[in-house]
């Protein structure tokens, strides 16, 4: 069983549109901004947001590897993501191919706004699987239980062919979205992710803890001075 995720509410603004660029909005020039304020308005009129989630019981945990019904999760991450596990929550989001096929357009016409909506686009996803997120977590405090981090095949220490296993439990086909031969999810804007579930799971980890870039990353330096 799953559930299906069709209702969206939000509205993006100026600086997640240039934070989906890569883009300080403390940085950012003011044609930067009028440039973000232009594309919010398509971006809305082009997404198409979509998100399947199901929980599966964890069965065993074993060095790296955890074992469900369906089949199991094996690599670094998974091992030190996932102890202490109970369920996992799994999920797929996207927000269709038209923008994507907007952007493409806008690359040869006016690629300076094409990179403004790709920028939109990544922004709308995030909305939407920060609100899949949102559901996963009300439903584990109902039941008075921890969430562990949100990873993804595909990061660090978890192999992306483990992809397919998330698309032979979720049939992510009747949101739009397929797997490539390489593991890639299209449309390109669409994510796949696990969530564990469990009493004993430490919430206060984060993917970064993970990385072996940890150490020389700007992104977490400026996440840690703030």
């Amino acid at each position: 069983m799953y559930e299906l995720v069709t209702e969206f509410d939000f509205a993006l603004s100026k600086e997640e549109v240039l934070k989906g660029q890569g883009i300080d909005p403390q940085r950012a020039s003011p044609r930067l901004f009028e440039n973000a304020d232009e594309v919010i308005e398509e971006t809305h009129s082009l997404i198409k947001p979509a998100a399947m989630y199901t929980v599966v019981q964890v069965n065993n945990f074993e060095h790296q590897t955890i074992t469900f019904e369906n089949g199991s999760f094996e690599g670094p991450l998974v091992g030190r993501a996932m102890a202490g596990a109970e369920h996992l929550n799994i999920a797929v989001c996207t927000i269709g191919g038209d923008l994507e096929r907007r952007v493409q357009e806008l690359m040869s016409e006016n690629p300076i706004m094409g990179v403004a909506l790709d920028g939109a686009g990544t922004s709308a996803l995030r909305r939407v699987s920060q609100t899949v997120e949102d559901i996963i977590s009300e439903k584990a405090c109902e039941m008075d239980l921890a969430l562990g981090m949100r990873a993804q095949p595909g990061q660090e220490g978890w192999p992306i062919e483990q992809q397919r296993l998330v698309f032979s439990i979720l049939p992510a086909e009747k949101i739009g979205v397929r797997l490539t031969e390489s593991c890639l999810m299209i449309p390109r804007k669409s994510v796949s992710f696990v969530i564990p579930r469990g009493k004993e799971l430490d919430s206060s980890v984060a993917p970064c803890d993970f990385c072996s870039k940890r150490s020389r990353c700007e992104w977490r330096k400026e996440k840690q001075s703030s």
